[in-house]
């Protein structure tokens, strides 16, 4: 059973920078979509940036500019570079992939990384 496993989250300042990263434990083939959302307390889980087959992105319009989504094939891994953080990206960070494995088509989920940004 394939796995997401995200790392990379944790306490930042205001202004600051963190990497986030998503693994997949097993081969997810043909990838059609790879995602990070984030759900901030009270809050519904939003879509934070997605990178999809051919090369194409979208970012919601709050992280424009400051995040950076990208696949790093060798690693079978997804990353999202956040600079310029504010207290407002404080949120349970989510890596999901839609592709192919042995049952099929079927969109995966990783378990959450913590981001907070705080003095």
């Amino acid at each position: 059973q394939v796995q997401l496993v995200e790392s990379g989250g944790g306490l930042v300042q205001p202004g600051g920078s963190l990497k986030l990263s998503c693994v997949a434990s097993g081969t997810i083939s043909s990838i059609g979509a790879m995602r990070w959302y984030r759900q901030a307390p009270g809050k519904q889980r939003e879509l934070v940036a997605g990178l999809f087959f051919g090369g194409s992105t979208t970012y919601a319009d709050s992280v424009k500019g400051r995040f950076t989504i990208s696949e790093d094939n060798a690693k079978e891994m997804v990353t999202l570079q956040m600079n310029s953080l504010k207290p407002e990206d404080t949120a349970v960070y989510y890596c999901n992939v839609f592709g192919r494995g042995v049952d099929g088509y079927r969109d995966w989920w990783g378990q959450g990384t913590q981001v907070v940004v705080s003095l």
